[in-house]
């Protein structure tokens, strides 16, 4: 068992990956992520329980070769459509959502280089994904006075010639990070820092034991237990020019960025929702005894059971229907990418994110209301799928999304480009 606030400073090196992942095709993807998805099942509520660290599952993971899906052809890799990915997740997160959220931030930053990694970070980088390769994340600042708000920063070592990373060549990058699902399993830790004091936001590509890198396993949240998103402290962590990626471009035009984020989000709430039916489904019909006033031998034959399970049911398949079509919306999206298909696509995820909010902290709660006073018992863990619905809803405000959903049906009005929608 892993204990919190412990200190993880490997001794050796993290493997590079491995020469023998395999590269998936859409409807294989969805089979294996459907086969991780009942093996993962199976022992996640003991690991919630002890908190133990799914090692062992984000290995098998890689070696599925699930997380080089979105690698581009031109360099190897499948190039799987948002919507086969999102479903991917949801398979995933379904089984457990903590390990379904572990290489969240890894596909969002295979997508930041394609978004703007030059031809060598593309080579270097998905070049190591395709061995099975793992990206964390040092994004979010818990001090900050919002999640946009960034301190973390990279200074130049020597002369500075011309503009941009190029012009040193070596950076050094100082600061502290929070909730950074990934770092601690990642091969890889991308870092998201100002270049100089107040430069534009770029990516660091920092190797996850490079000197000065600290990870430390100190997340305490009451749900998605065994993420391990803790901190990350950088400390005069050598940066080479040509493992910086300038994020901020993303933004100064027509993206999916975002919406790709959010969507992937959207997937693991979906999974948490069908992974609590699921549960309640099967407890109702093995272990739950009648209420005497429905004169029934089963409960799962109580009118009211039947009609509660008939309306989660319903939370759920509009989750799962939303979520299938905001992913092809990302897919139109990307085909012809204007302010008009990235707006739509926003709009698109935004609505998926909402209900998948609303269906997984609802199954999660009413899980124990159609199954009775025995599913409380705290051995039974069955109150994981609230928590995990509760903390991982918790990054985005859906009140948020439903606004933007707002102002585009009274008067037109497209959401920001700001990567949040």
């Amino acid at each position: 068992m892993t204990a919190l606030h412990e200190v993880h400073e490997l001794a050796e090196p993290l493997a590079p990956g491995r020469a023998d992942v395999p590269v998936l095709g859409p409807n294989k993807a969805v089979e294996v992520a459907r086969e991780l998805g009942a093996r993962f099942a199976a022992g996640s509520a003991e690991r919630d329980r002890r908190r133990l660290l799914p090692t062992e599952q984000l290995e098998q993971l890689s070696a599925s070769g699930l997380l080089a899906v979105t690698v581009p052809r031109e360099y190897g890799g499948a190039d799987l459509s948002a919507e086969t990915l999102a479903e991917v997740v949801r398979l995933v997160a379904a089984g457990d959502p903590n390990v379904a959220q572990i290489p969240h931030s890894h596909f969002v930053y295979v997508n930041v280089l394609r978004e703007q990694g030059t031809a060598s970070q593309k080579e270097r980088l998905f070049g190591d994904v395709l061995g099975g390769a793992r990206f964390g994340n040092a994004q979010s600042e818990i001090r900050s006075k919002h999640v946009r708000d960034h301190a973390t920063t990279l200074r130049p070592l020597g002369p500075r010639i011309g503009s941009g990373p190029a012009r040193a060549a070596e950076w050094v990058l100082d600061g502290s990070k929070g909730y950074c699902t990934g770092a601690l399993f990642a091969h890889w830790i991308p870092v998201l820092a100002h270049l100089d004091e107040d430069g534009p936001l770029h990516v660091a590509w920092v190797e996850r034991n490079a000197p000065g890198v600290t990870v430390i396993d100190d997340w305490d949240g009451v749900g998605q237990r065994t993420t391990a998103s803790g901190t990350v402290r950088l400390d005069q962590v050598r940066v080479p020019s040509d493992l910086i990626t300038p994020y901020y471009l993303t933004f100064e035009r027509p993206q999916t960025f975002g919406a790709f984020a959010q969507l992937l989000h959207a997937a693991i709430d979906a999974g948490i929702a069908r992974a609590a039916l699921a549960d309640a489904a099967e407890f109702v019909t093995t272990r739950s005894r009648p209420y005497p006033d429905a004169e029934v031998e089963r409960a799962a034959d109580d009118p009211l059971v039947v009609h509660a399970f008939g309306e989660i049911e319903l939370q759920v398949r509009t989750a799962e229907a939303l979520l299938a079509e905001a992913g092809r919306a990302v897919d139109r999206a990307n085909d012809d990418l204007n302010d008009s298909t990235a707006g739509q696509a926003s709009l698109a995820v935004a609505a998926a994110r909402a209900a998948a909010t609303t269906a997984s902290v609802d199954a999660g709660s009413r899980l124990f209301e159609v199954c009775g006073t025995r599913s409380a018992l705290a051995s039974l863990v069955l109150d994981r799928h609230w928590r995990n619905a509760r903390t991982h809803t918790l990054h985005d405000p859906a009140g948020w999304k439903v606004q933007h959903l707002g102002r585009y049906a009274i008067d037109g009005t497209l959401p920001p480009r700001h990567g949040q929608v």
